[in-house]
Order: C-alpha cells, then structure tokens, then sequence
C-alpha cells in the first residue's frame, strides 16, 4: 500500500501530551512500540509491559533514528534523549489514537462489525464475513488466523491474539483504499483490555460466549467479563457514520454472561438483540438435524423464518450460525437469502474441526478447542460422529491459567473414552508440572492412568501413540492447537502444526509417503 505519512504536529493532535515540548515539523511515516523497528521518521511509544518496560528501551529507538518518542514517564526518569518526548497518562490509549491518526482514521470510513467470546468467535466473524458477501457488500476481515483484503489473504501472526493498533490501522486503512465498505474485526479480551481495539468505532458488536479462560490476566471471571463487554461500551461511543447506519449489540441467550451483557447495553442506551435455543431469543433454532454433510435446521427471528443448512460440525455452530444470522438479518437489515447463502458458502474453518483423512478407516480431526467449555463441546461433537471410541489429545498452556488444567482433565475424563495428555506451549514452566496437574484432574473423575489416561510430553509421540489406540469407526480429536504454527518452550518458539503433524503421524500408520513430523525439545 502507499506510504502514509504526517507531520509530527499534526499527529500529536490526536492524544493530549502532558507535557509541553517542541514540536519540530517532522515527517512521521510509521508508529512502532517495538525498538527494534525504530528508525527515521518513525514514532516510538514506550508501552510498560508484565515483564518488559518499553521505556527502557527508548535509548536504542533513539539510537536507530526514531523521530519522537510517546511514554508515560516523567521526562527526569529517562535518559536525556536528543527527540522530542511527549508524555501521556495511557500509552496504549495513546498507541491506538496516533495509529489511527497516521491512516486518516480508516474505520471511520467503513461500518464496523466486531466480534468477541471465549469459543466461536474466529468461526463466528467468518459466517459473518460470508454473508455479506453473499450480500453483494465489499467486506474485508481481520481474525486471529488472518486478514483477507479484497483479493489477499494475510497471517495475522504465530498465536492468537488481536494483532497490535499500528498493524491493525494499517489493515483497515487497506480495506479503505481497495474499495470496500464493511469489514469483520476479531475481538479479543487481551485486544480489547489493551486497548488495541481502540479507534476501530465499532458499530456492530457481537459477543459468542463468557466462559472459564484467561483468568490469569483478568484476575476474576466478573473483570473477564468486564474485558468483554467493553466491546458494547465502544458501539455505544460510535457516533452514525453513514444513512442507516447499524447500531447493535448481539449476545447469547443460552449464556451465563447474558444477564450481564444485557444489562450492560441497555444502560448504554444499545437495543440488546438476543440469539440462542432459548424460546425467548430474538433469533433461535428449532429442528436441529445432523446431516452427513453437516447441520441443518430452521431459525426463527422476528418476522421470518428460514432453513439453513451448514458443513461445519457440531451442536456448538448451530449458535455460531445464530450469531451471524441476528448480527446480519436482525442487527444490520440485510436479507434472509443472503444469510442463508452465506452461511452455507462456508466449507471449513482452518485448524476448527479439520478432518486429516489419508484413507484410515476412523476419523482424525485437528480442533483448536483449548478452554474447557470449548473442549466439552468438541468431545461431544465427536460422540455424535462415531459409534465408536473418542480419543482425545490435549495439553494446557504454561505461565496461563492453571485451574484449567484440571477443568480440561475433568471434562475428557468425564466424554472421552481415552485420553492422552501432552504439550501445548509449556513456556518456562515445567511441562511434567503440567502434566501431573492434569493428570489429578483425570483421576478425580476416576480416570485410570495407563487404562483410561496417560501422559506423552512429546506431542508428536502423544499423536503417534493416540492412532495406535484407534480402532475402525473410532475418532481421534487432536485438540488446543488447531490453525497454529508453533509451540513456545522456554521463550523460543519451535515451528509446529498439529495438521502436519498428524499427517505425518497417519503417514508413518499407515505406510505412505508424507511430511516429517515436527521436532519439539521433548522429542528424542
């Protein structure tokens, strides 16, 4: 795309610096919070983090040719630093608005549809996406797994996360100079909490499901959900930006976190606009049919009724379907047939429910199901696809949330014919740690070790192993990665795929040619 650039005072317009400093008319082509991408005319914001300092860093910025620094520190705790420095009260909030500020405020200039949850929500903003092109609309798509603008499909980076407000302004701004007019956004918690999201002027917000996950950086399950909902609090703050512009708030009926978000809309003055199986749900599903090649059933809003038909898998996307469709149809005023259209157009979400099939006589299936809620809803998923055995294979993550650990054990424990316990980014903890956490969780829903559950810290191995256990007609369900690329031990992250790497472990099963399966450090 073209350079953007704008003069330093122009820009610092856009925050309100504490200080008063000179203001140089100085180009600025680019905002990083990364040192390391510093260099003339880019603006360096120093952002305080868990275990880094960015203010830290601001000598080696300055010594790359950064042009002007953003921090929240006081100009006499920091080095003397020949730029100019301007102090703020929030240096995310600041990260966000200057972003915006350099790419002319993009999102002003698109309708906006966000989407958040625990599960679902890359699925979700998918169906949505869909959809409005089966609207004939021009709509683009930011995700955890990539960012499709017009005709280009970008990687939004290893693992999941809302990608930071430089990156983030700079897609919209793309999205805007291609010539579209809506685009789908991703919301996550940590995006949402950081204030990544800022400057997106949301007008659609959509909100899958508050469940039991990253109770680590929330601290509480009631500030998890605060994190959450502060997606309605940004549709409320946006202000009509075209005729007819949509304004509302999309949450579920069938949740624990309904009460909250509705409560939460309403006092923003947001007509909460309900899904779910719930008969009192402004959209729900009745009939619902498993197919051999997927869902059908009917949804019922207010004032149509239509049948829809879906290739994903799953009890769970019936509501992902409902989401899109009260999103699309209620939300937004868009036809019936278009979200029928689009929802059927959807084949498959990478590393969602991914079947690996090389002609094995059981299924093989990559998930990226890693809270308990969304392994519970995997696992029984997989009960509806087989009479057979359900074997799963899952970890849980390190330096996260730890009582999870337990939760997943519990929930395979309890749907699972077999479970086999593995790695999924350890990190710096100790991966025999994790294991023996989990392996406690098994054993309190009286899980056998060595009969019903067993620990193989090696994932690849964990994989290999899991085949040899499947029997015709069973299903193996290699869950918590799903479309990720790598796997963090210590703090380097080692390439993997648990896509190839079932490949190449059904391969090695069965004799045939296929990738080598990805080596970790617990590997021999």
């Amino acid at each position: 795309m073209p350079k953007h650039t704008i003069s330093l005072p122009k820009l610092l317009e856009s925050i309100t610096p504490l200080n008063v400093e000179n203001s140089p008319d100085l180009e600025i082509t680019e905002i990083v919070l990364d040192s390391r991408q510093a260099h003339p005319g880019a603006l360096f914001v120093a952002i305080p983090g868990n275990t880094v300092d960015g203010h830290d860093y601001i000598p080696d910025a300055v010594k790359r040719g950064v042009a002007a620094v953003v921090g929240t520190r006081r100009s006499r705790e920091i080095p003397l630093i020949p730029a100019p420095y301007y102090r703020v009260r929030d240096p995310r909030h600041a990260l966000a608005a200057l972003s915006a500020a350099l790419y002319d405020f993009p999102a002003r200039k698109l309708t906006v549809i966000g989407v958040t949850g625990t599960d679902g929500k890359t699925t979700t903003a998918n169906l949505i996406f869909h959809i409005l092109r089966a609207a004939q609309l021009k709509a683009g798509m930011i995700t955890t797994v990539n960012a499709i603008i017009g005709n280009k499909t970008l990687d939004t980076g290893f693992h999941v996360t809302t990608p930071e407000a430089p990156h983030l302004q700079r897609y919209l701004a793309e999205m805007v100079e291609a010539g579209l007019t809506h685009v789908v956004l991703e919301a996550t918690s940590h995006g949402l909490a950081q204030n990544r999201l800022g400057e997106c002027h949301f007008d659609v917000g959509v909100i899958t499901n508050i469940t039991h996950e990253h109770l680590d950086y929330h601290g509480s399950y009631e500030a998890y959900c605060r994190a959450k909902g502060q997606l309605f609090v940004q549709v409320a703050a946006t202000t009509p930006k075209f005729p007819g512009s949509p304004h509302a708030a999309v949450l579920n009926a069938d949740d624990q976190s309904h009460a909250y978000l509705q409560d939460l809309a309403e006092a923003r003055g947001l007509r909460p606009i309900t899904y779910g199986l719930s008969p009192q749900a402004h959209v729900r599903a009745e009939d619902i049919r498993h197919t051999p090649k997927g869902l059908a059933f009917r949804v019922v809003g207010d004032g149509f009724q239509a049948d829809f038909t879906t290739a994903l898998l799953g009890d769970y996307n019936v509501s992902n379907c409902l989401a899109a469709v009260a999103a699309t149809v209620e939300g937004m005023g868009l036809p019936v047939g278009a979200a029928q259209s689009g929802v059927a157009a959807l084949d498959a979400i990478p590393g969602r429910m991914q079947p690996i099939d090389l002609g094995q006589g059981f299924l093989t299936i990559v998930d990226f199901a890693h809270t308990p809620n969304a392994l519970r809803r995997a696992l029984q998923a997989g009960r509806e696809m087989t009479q057979g055995q359900v074997i799963a294979v899952f970890g849980s993550a390190g330096l996260r949330d730890r009582a999870k650990r337990r939760l997943m054990a519990q929930v395979s424990a309890d749907l699972a014919d077999l479970t086999i316990l593995t790695a999924e980014d350890p990190r710096t903890e100790s991966l025999d740690g994790i294991l023996e956490e989990m392996a406690e969780g098994a054993r309190s829903r009286g899980g056998r070790e060595g009969e019903t559950f067993w620990r193989v810290p090696d994932r690849g191995e964990a994989l290999r192993f899991a085949l040899t256990l499947a029997q015709p007609g069973d299903i193996v369900l290699a869950c918590g990665k799903g479309h990720e690329q790598s796997m963090c031990f210590g703090e380097t992250e080692y390439p993997w795929d648990d896509r190839t790497a079932l490949r190449a472990a059904l391969s090695e099963y069965m004799g045939l040619e296929g990738p080598e399966m990805p080596l970790l450090p617990t590997g021999d």
